[in-house]
């Protein structure tokens, strides 16, 4: 009998050694995957930092863009009469939109809408209805 219960509690100690090894298993693969997500999770952080930084640098360039076309506008264009007060808020508008580029960037922008849609929710959803509406009929008629 005394055997028995030695053999039982062999089998008890190795069945607890490998509970114990399997736990330490268990909890090493569980802080490499979290290593590994905080590593993909960083990664896609910087990417996506990166991304943002490259379209703000080119809405930047757009509104110099538009700065230089409102230049021009004012240059080549009567300065008097109907024709010189049309091209004076054309390129008035050109400049404006274009310093508005290049101080807010698409971030900035984006900013902007999103205060627009939270301070004018019904006019928001009537714009992408007549959006989706005027999608529909472009799509529609090309069938």
């Amino acid at each position: 009998m005394a055997n028995q219960s030695s053999t039982t509690k062999k089998v008890a100690d190795a069945a607890h050694t490998a509970v114990d090894k399997g736990k330490d298993v268990a909890d090493t693969a569980f802080d490499k995957a979290k290593d590994i997500g905080s590593a993909v999770y960083d990664k896609a952080k910087d990417v996506a930092s990166a991304a943002v930084d490259k379209a703000d640098d080119a809405a930047s360039a757009a509104g110099g863009g538009l700065k230089t076309l409102a230049d021009t506008v004012r240059h080549n264009t009567p300065h008097e009469g109907m024709m010189g007060a049309a091209s004076t808020g054309v390129a008035s508008a050109l400049e404006s939109g274009g310093r508005y580029l290049q101080e807010q960037g698409l971030s900035g922008m984006a900013e902007d809408v999103t205060d627009l849609i939270k301070r004018n929710p019904m006019l928001a959803v009537l714009i992408g209805v007549g959006i989706g509406f005027l999608l529909a009929k472009a799509t529609s008629s090309r069938s």
